[in-house]
């Protein structure tokens, strides 16, 4: 049973090792060599528990009763298993780090988008050995002298000397 519990998420190495740096390539290797040793343990044990041949103890416990005993005992006993609290959380994590990928992929994708137009702007562009002032002022606004803000540059003006 413990199997098959496990073995509802399975790990998909291929993909898990292409994105294991090469410095960290050893304690992948231990991290997956450890889990196939636990996956091998607990793919070995039975899904159910051997049942106990209680007429064999019966017969062979000399003290009657005590085997009914126990086997009362044993019917009654009930292995409580611990309540599953983290489950919800990581795939709320999981949800909630896939949305944010999806996001920055998006991003992503506007951003090649405009580089993709700064860089087709600089193909066409003339060369910069060719360029007049006015040319470069077209191309690249940025570069445009602010007559409002500095008239006189690069002079100082007449008031301030």
């Amino acid at each position: 049973m413990a199997g098959r519990r496990a073995a509802v998420k399975a790990i998909d190495w291929l993909a898990f090792a292409e994105r294991v740096p090469p410095n960290q390539r050893a304690m992948f290797n231990a991290l997956k060599t450890r889990s196939d040793a636990i996956g091998a343990k607990l793919t070995s044990l039975p899904e159910k528990p051997v049942a106990i041949d209680w007429a064999y103890y019966k017969s062979a416990v000399a003290k009657a009763g005590m085997v009914d005993d126990f086997e009362k005992k044993f019917a009654a006993l009930v292995i409580p298993e611990a309540p599953d609290t983290v489950t919800a959380k990581i795939d709320a994590q999981e949800q909630e780090s896939n949305k944010a990928a999806l996001a920055y992929v998006e991003a992503s994708k506007a951003r090649i988008a405009h580089y993709q137009a700064e860089l087709e702007k600089f193909n066409n562009m003339i060369p910069f050995d060719q360029m007049t002032i006015d040319d470069l002022n077209h191309t690249f606004p940025e570069t445009k002298l602010d007559k409002e803000k500095y008239p006189y540059w690069p002079h100082k003006p007449i008031a301030d000397l």
